[in-house]
């Protein structure tokens, strides 16, 4: 599990390093005027969290700081992903995510889970991301992505599957 969202955060940090700071920073108006900056932000911040709750014992998303620097300085954000990398290699241990997971909720929900189940949807959540970047990219600048930059490990094996 190390391998494959190391894999994708590198991927990500690689690109990162490929951007001008004018280009991390413009907002996109297919994403609704949000930046490659904002979605980076939210993706380390999300990882960011877990890897605070393995500590604890409890993952919060909710929680995160939504800290402006992740969001405007490309190569913090950079850095940031290799830390994420470095340390994400934990064993397995049991968590209790918390959270409001609706705008109407007003009681925390409490649910049990572990620590790869959080890193598998981490990576999920990257991986959509990062398809958003990829709108954000285009929309910016001409930088030539990898083709499976952005896209599920499933679709690129039913792609290959459709190939044959």
């Amino acid at each position: 599990m190390k391998k494959n969202t190391g894999l994708v955060l590198l991927q990500l940090t690689a690109t990162l390093q490929q951007l001008s700071d004018a280009e991390y920073n413009a907002p996109s108006s297919l994403l609704n005027n949000s930046s490659v900056g904002a979605h980076t932000r939210h993706i380390i911040e999300l990882f960011q969290c877990l890897l605070n709750g393995y500590n604890t014992g409890i993952v919060n998303y909710d929680n995160r700081k939504r800290d402006k620097k992740i969001e405007v300085e490309r190569l913090f954000a950079a850095e940031l992903l290799t830390a994420i990398v470095n340390e994400i290699g934990k064993p397995n241990k049991s968590l209790v995510l918390t959270g409001l997971f609706s705008a109407q909720d007003t009681d925390e929900l409490i649910i049990d889970t572990n620590f790869y189940r959080e890193v598998l949807y981490n990576l999920e959540h990257t991986i959509h991301h990062m398809a958003l970047i990829r709108v954000g990219i285009k929309e910016v600048c001409n930088l030539i992505l990898p083709d499976d930059f952005g896209v599920a490990p499933s679709t690129i094996q039913y792609k290959k599957a459709c190939v044959q």
